[in-house]
């Protein structure tokens, strides 16, 4: 791929590592398998994938979401896509929740 024809993405897993380093290495082979047009890198808590410009993020996003079902992580854990200024890409954070107690 040349560059102008692809586009860097970035996926933050460190509220995923946190629970157990093996989802981390089972996300990466997963992408891999899902998306074969896809390179992806790993540094530290992060995920750097170079994907075609045709490419959705979308199609990113979905497939993140199929490990996390896949994994039974669904009621934890959800991608949040953010865009700032130089990073573009997604971050898997913990789910919120409310936890209500009655007298």
């Amino acid at each position: 791929m040349s560059e102008n024809d692809t586009k860097e993405l970035t996926i933050d897993v460190k509220d995923l590592s946190m629970e157990k380093e093996q989802y981390i290495e089972d996300l990466l082979r997963y992408l891999e398998e899902q998306l074969q047009q896809i390179e992806i890198s790993r540094s530290g808590n992060r995920i750097e994938l170079t994907v075609p410009s045709t490419m959705s993020n979308r199609v990113i996003k979905l497939r993140i979401k199929k490990y996390l079902h896949r994994q039974n992580l669904t009621d934890k854990y959800r991608p949040i896509s953010y865009n700032s200024s130089d990073i573009k890409g997604y971050i898997i954070k913990e789910k919120r929740s409310l936890e209500l107690t009655y007298y």
